[in-house]
């Protein structure tokens, strides 16, 4: 029997080759997986076109490990970040800013809009203390795609610092430092890059990691330890992910066979197309409006129905081999369901089928 679809934001489906290549076990002072790891941040820094100016430092954990990572070592303990919040994922950058006892302001577009440039424009006029600020390229508890580039050019025009949280977006959205001007980006291993959960990673300027020292809140969490010790020795600080690594370098290799970045996209957006096309004929609407959906994960409005309950939804899809998400929307009850992983039509065509009879069976279609 095959695994269930997993269609939430990751961890996601994935392909039998990225799952045996864990089967191995590697030392994680041996010269060979020192090797992998080294190839596995080349690739990355080049998704970004990230060339001399940019290194990647990989880090144990989920993103968020690397997203309080990177904030608390690219942020100076006496700067100030912004960050520009229209979900969960922006409050959870907020929150642990806070949490490690750095100055934080929050520019909030609420949860049914993308960010507006012309606004952070104005906050960071009227805020001069602000240093950094922090976006979220895909706001994975909607699926709102928000206008990096727009925002990246007023930051940039203003003379800050932009960390950018493309956890849900990296390796399908487009991204490149020749376009756009960032200090770092985050993703994980379990994205759109269709690895396992276990490894973050910070693609961070360099000039701007060097100047990072001792600006660190935590040991674990220094970036700029984990890069200077990754230089000097070829090895991670602590124990690595040993297996987490070797599927992803396996990840990697099926991304750049598929076509990159470009063919990625494409099945995503078909998954995307042919799941709102689905769900619409099921009597389900998309929460987003087209414009603003990233074809990553759609949240559904919940049916307004006496008999409606999503446990009982969610054990029903899942029995017909379907695991979707709960909604993280506060006003709105909603689900969410993933456009990513190694699936493509058929597996979007067997999930709706599977909400569809679900539907039925809880008598509500």
């Amino acid at each position: 029997m095959r695994d269930p679809i997993l269609l939430t934001p990751g961890p996601l489906t994935t392909t039998l080759a990225t799952k045996t290549a864990m089967l191995n076990d590697w030392g994680s002072w041996d010269s060979s997986f020192n090797a992998l790891t080294a190839d596995v941040c080349k690739r990355l820094v080049a998704l970004v076109d990230g060339s001399e100016d940019f290194v990647c430092v990989p880090l144990q954990g989920s993103g968020t490990f690397a997203v309080e990572a990177a904030i608390g070592t690219l942020l100076p303990r006496d700067g100030k970040l912004l960050v520009l919040v229209n979900g969960a994922y922006g409050k959870r950058m907020a929150k642990l800013t806070e949490v490690m006892g750095r100055a934080v302001s929050v520019l909030d577009f609420g949860e049914t809009a993308p960010l507006d440039p012309a606004q952070v424009a104005i906050k960071l006029a009227a805020e001069p203390t602000i240093t950094h600020v922090g976006v979220i390229y895909c706001e994975t508890s909607t699926g709102i795609l928000n206008p990096l580039a727009e925002v990246a050019e007023v930051v940039a025009r203003a003379g800050k610092r932009l960390i950018i949280d493309a956890m849900s977006a990296f390796g399908a959205l487009p991204l490149s430092a020749a376009d756009i001007r960032f200090d770092a980006v985050i993703a994980s291993s379990n994205k759109c890059l269709e690895g396992v959960p276990g490894m973050g990673f910070v693609l961070a300027r360099q000039a701007a990691l060097a100047q990072a020292q001792g600006n660190a809140h935590s040991l674990s969490l220094d970036l700029y330890d984990q890069w200077r010790y990754l230089q000097q020795t070829g090895q991670w600080r602590y124990t690595p992910p040993t297996h987490v690594v070797a599927a992803f370098a396996s990840a990697l290799q099926q991304y750049e066979a598929e076509g990159g970045r470009p063919q990625r996209l494409a099945r995503y957006s078909a998954n995307c197309n042919t799941l709102i096309e689905g769900l619409r004929e099921l009597g389900l609407e998309p929460f987003l409006p087209a414009p603003i959906q990233a074809p990553i994960i759609v949240t559904v409005h919940a049916p307004k129905h006496a008999n409606w309950q999503f446990g009982e939804f969610y054990q029903r899809v899942k029995e017909r081999g379907v695991v979707l998400y709960p909604g993280k929307l506060t006003e709105v009850e909603t689900f969410r369901v993933g456009c990513i992983g190694a699936i493509g039509k058929a597996e979007i065509q067997m999930a709706v089928d599977a909400i569809g009879r679900a539907l039925i069976e809880m008598r509500i279609r």
